[in-house]
């Protein structure tokens, strides 16, 4: 574990949940020896936050007075702010070239962390995988990654460019940890919205879609959330764009509507922690959840949801009902996971990697 780890979180927490009441985390960056600020910053890079925790921060500590904390920040938010826009700039590029090239794309992720960004650029695409990889190798020069056995169920592909740090990993077709999600994916192409960012105009899912893929991650593949999950979803949640009737018909196509519930009911017991009071959920969000935020815990890095139990419990829900509704695929798709996990986990004990197989 990372000295500090927990304090680490609490502050990067207050600062982007409550940044008015952030004294407390000001105060405990401004005591931080020079390494320790460079796990701070590690941290808040692994979460997404690096801009969103930094801004208010510079602010209080400009108004303190403390010119050094301010410098320090003021020269971590440039290096991060050239990253992004160099990022942005490529990623508008991909995505035209991808639809100029045949490939319905749609941003998915990624433009959520908005000012911030993620270490990748996560796109989803109808097209065939072959025609995305044609466009990607011959138009940007781009280099086709190794591909693990969780990365070929999924149909995940990932592309490194020269010149962007960032990896741009497509999933074609397909979503879910074992490329179970066929007919629910397509809503991410034939329900996209547009976004602009820095006066350039992206295609990124509708507001149910993104829930719909902040769960799938975080509460069928990772069983962890970082702040920036918190605070993008309790910002759209706030925003009033969700329909919660569309939201709830989409999760039934995938047989996740109660992992959707837990994941919202997560947001929202976190940020009542960090703001006095949650935000606003159905009574059947809440009712529905099977857990929230009192099963989650930080460690490694990040806010983990056990995997048993909870996990577990919203696994087998999945499988059942996708079983019960007759989709014979997406139900041999979903039963390959545990022994896949059980690869991943008995690699890792073996190497300290699960590099080739998750």
């Amino acid at each position: 574990m990372v000295p500090h780890e927990r304090e680490h979180i609490h502050a990067l927490s207050l600062l982007t949940l409550n940044p008015s009441q952030a004294d407390q985390a000001v105060r405990h960056v401004a005591t931080l020896s020079a390494e320790e600020r460079e796990q701070f910053i590690s941290l808040a890079d692994s979460n997404h936050v690096v801009l969103r925790a930094l801004e208010p921060l510079h602010k209080a500590a400009v108004a303190g007075g403390d010119t050094a904390l301010a410098q320090w920040a003021a020269g971590v938010m440039e290096r991060e702010h050239a990253r992004i826009n160099n990022a942005v700039e490529k990623l508008k590029e991909i995505v035209t070239a991808l639809e100029a090239g045949g490939c319905p794309t749609t941003v998915m992720k990624s433009l959520d962390h908005w000012p911030d960004l993620g270490n990748d650029l996560d796109l989803y695409t109808t097209a065939d995988e072959q025609r995305v990889a044609d466009v990607m190798t011959k138009q940007f020069n781009a280099h086709i990654e190794d591909r693990s056995w969780g990365d070929r169920l999924a149909n995940k592909w990932n592309f490194a460019i020269p010149g962007l740090p960032e990896a741009v990993e497509v999933h074609a077709k397909r979503l879910g940890q074992t490329g179970e999600h066929t007919q629910m994916a397509q809503r991410f192409v034939n329900r996209r919205v547009e976004k602009t960012i820095n006066g350039m105009s992206f295609p990124v899912p509708a507001a149910e879609e993104r829930v719909i893929v902040a769960t799938l991650q975080r509460m069928y593949r990772h069983f962890y959330f970082r702040v920036c999950d918190i605070v993008n979803t309790a910002a759209l949640v706030e925003s009033g764009e969700i329909n919660y009737a569309e939201l709830k018909r989409a999760a039934g196509m995938g047989s996740i509507w109660k992992g959707v519930c837990s994941y919202l009911k997560i947001v929202n017991d976190y940020v009542k922690q960090y703001r006095g009071s949650g935000i606003s959920l159905p009574t059947e969000v809440m009712n529905t959840a099977p857990f929230g935020g009192e099963k989650v815990y930080v460690r490694g890095k990040f806010i983990r949801v056990p995997i048993m139990p909870q996990g577990a419990t919203l696994y087998t829900e999945q499988v059942t009902q996708t079983a019960l509704r007759g989709d014979v695929p997406a139900t041999f798709r979903l039963s390959l996971l545990p022994y896949l996990a059980t690869a991943a986990a008995i690699s890792f004990k073996m190497t300290g990697s699960d590099k080739g197989i998750w």
